[in-house]
């Protein structure tokens, strides 16, 4: 499997933000890394290991970058307010920098699926929702949709705007919607066992079905945890679905 990793000094984020890639050939894959986690976390926990087989067999080309949370979402001293611009900035990262390195290394045109596990699949959401004509898909495994907890009642635009449940619940724009209303490779997963709230997976579902968005809700059982061992299988399962 080849492997390289990368990193450059981001002017939206304003620090150092690396990257690692797996593969050579095939859909690309954008990872998004759990709660305060970093690039090679789905490496460290062997999910890189779980989709080796579609890597090695040239039907999925992986990235897998850092995220902001430790600095937004989860930083109890960041104010609300700059926690949600924070998480615009992020956006603009991934669209103005991620994404041109992965057309550069891929194809042109290429729309990555993005995914991640818990506060990840919010990442890997939000992402696809806010840019379905950049990217292909999701497979959001174990989330929520809704940041608000995390915001003490602070309430702006970066907020909606970075908020699925509310900007998806009003989508009417002649542009995007028609655009999700043809999507092929939106999945929502979830277990139903410790740990996890599958309510916040039938919560996101519900919105998409009001919008006439395909997609596909997979509530998994109730001896199915939030944790590792399931995301190892989650993933795999879906692209076999996704990518043959």
């Amino acid at each position: 499997m080849e492997r390289r990793t990368t990193s450059w000094f981001s002017p939206n984020l304003q620090m150092e933000m690396p990257l690692v890639a797996y593969g050579h050939a095939g859909q690309t894959l954008l990872m998004l890394p759990t709660a305060a986690a970093d690039y090679l976390e789905y490496e460290r926990f062997y999910l890189v290991d779980a989709i080796k087989p579609f890597i090695d067999a040239g039907r999925i080309r992986a990235y897998s970058i850092n995220s902001v949370n430790r600095y937004s979402l989860l930083n109890e001293q960041m104010p609300p307010k700059l926690k949600a611009e924070l998480l615009t900035r992020y956006d603009r990262y991934i669209v103005d920098e991620v994404l041109p390195l992965i057309r550069h290394e891929n194809r042109a045109d290429a729309r990555p699926i993005t995914t991640g596990a818990s506060l990840g699949a919010f990442l890997a959401a939000n992402e696809y929702f806010k840019h379905p004509d950049l990217f292909r898909g999701v497979i959001a495994m174990s989330g929520g949709y809704d940041i608000r907890s995390y915001l003490n009642g602070f309430y702006d635009d970066n907020v909606y705007f970075n908020n699925p449940v509310d900007y998806l619940s009003n989508l009417s724009d002649e542009h995007y919607l028609p655009i999700l209303q043809r999507a092929d490779s939106i999945y929502i997963l979830s277990g139903q066992g410790a740990y996890e709230d599958p309510k916040r997976s039938q919560q996101l579902s519900d919105i998409l079905k009001s919008k006439r968005i395909p997609h596909t809700l997979d509530l998994w059982g109730a001896d199915v945890n939030h944790d590792w061992p399931w995301w190892r299988k989650m993933l795999p399962h879906v692209l076999g679905k996704t990518v043959g």
